[in-house]
């Protein structure tokens, strides 16, 4: 209940540096009891099986029952379970920058604010696009550092202008600026730029265990986005010289030089690039000139992060690993509810959705 009340309050519970120790064993415990209580595979195939009403029954007797209880208050069908698992989200991983401390606690508030660059984004959007208050925090995570009071003032302003200015004093400021109402996309890339830039400055020089293991998990983050960018751009034979700049820098197997040597290439050109690569194992089965969607790559790269995350968690059980590997299982399991849910709310097969599935 206190977490609520901060995250409804707007108290922030996170640390801009370190401080004392870190409480790994505390911390990796507590995480291991949340991760168990994690949705099993099986039990997706029985979601697939049912109607939207019986899948705000079930969702609402499992971890969400409390979120959906608030909620159902204020909403009902999807709009309630689309509220519930945000709410969820943001409740969940400020509870683990509330238990963590020192080193631990640093690092896990700084990888969590990709949400206050997730919210940002998605109220420009909505501003943009003309969608109304509740639309916009439909998408809503607070689970960064901006607190949800907050985020939910700056989705109610009239205008893009009027969030631009209540962000005026933002480390985020600088880039906000220049937004003119037709550059979003700029102004996006440059939000994600700057997230990753910060990460990498505040990992500093990885010296001890736990920075050299956040580093990597944070460049290996950087391949994979790299690579979807890269299928998005061949598949939809977008050459732009200007999408050059949607490239991140400092990814794990793949340099950026050879990421930026695939760019010109024509499709057929870039999946034999991708060859000499050791990401090719994984993705040859799904991905050819004649592929229709990149639902299954996407979907191909997504189950690798956490087979990888989940790997790298065994062998170092006493580190920052198993937290990471916790958020990303976490964040999959609300994706895979959101992804029956919205599929089930427009008439999409149960085949459709179930490739679109990460399990």
């Amino acid at each position: 209940m206190r977490l609520l009340q901060r995250l409804k309050r707007g108290m922030s519970t996170q640390k801009s540096r370190p401080q004392g120790n870190s409480n790994y064993a505390y911390t990796t415990a507590r995480v291991r009891a949340m991760k168990s209580k994690l949705l099993p595979k099986e039990t997706y195939p029985r979601l697939i099986n049912m109607q939207i009403d019986e899948i705000t029954r079930f969702v609402g007797e499992l971890e969400y029952k409390e979120d959906v209880d608030y909620l159902a208050r204020f909403y009902e069908g999807v709009d309630l379970i689309e509220h519930a698992l945000n709410r969820n989200l943001a409740v969940t991983f400020t509870k683990l920058i509330s238990i963590s401390e020192g080193e631990l606690n640093f690092l896990i508030s700084e990888y969590l604010k990709k949400y206050d660059i997730w919210n940002i984004k998605t109220i420009l959007r909505g501003k943009y696009c003309g969608a109304s208050t509740d639309e916009i925090l439909e998408a809503v995570v607070a689970a960064g550092r901006l607190t949800y009071t907050f985020t939910s003032e700056l989705a109610a302003k009239p205008t893009y202008e009027d969030v631009i200015a209540s962000l005026s004093t933002s480390e985020y400021a600088s880039i906000l600026k220049d937004y003119d109402g037709t550059n979003l996309s700029v102004i996006e890339n440059r939000l994600d730029k700057k997230y990753y830039q910060d990460l990498f400055t505040a990992i500093g020089d990885p010296k001890s265990k736990d920075r050299k293991l956040f580093s990597k998990f944070i460049r290996t983050d950087i391949d994979m986005k790299n690579l979807i960018t890269l299928f998005r751009l061949k598949k939809y034979k977008v050459n732009d010289p200007e999408t050059a700049d949607l490239i991140l820098d400092g990814g794990l197997r793949l340099k950026y030089k050879e990421v930026e040597k695939m760019m010109p290439l024509a499709f057929e050109d870039f999946l034999t690039e991708l060859e000499n690569t050791s990401y090719w194992e994984e993705l040859s089965d799904c991905c050819g000139p004649n592929m229709d969607s990149l639902t299954d790559v996407e979907t191909k790269l997504k189950k690798l992060r956490l087979k990888t995350a989940a790997s790298f968690s065994h062998v170092y059980p006493l580190s920052i690993v198993p937290i990471m590997d916790y958020i990303l299982s976490k964040e999959n399991e609300v994706n895979n509810l959101r992804i029956i849910i919205r599929g089930k709310a427009v008439g999409l097969s149960d085949e459709e959705i179930k490739s679109q599935l990460v399990i």
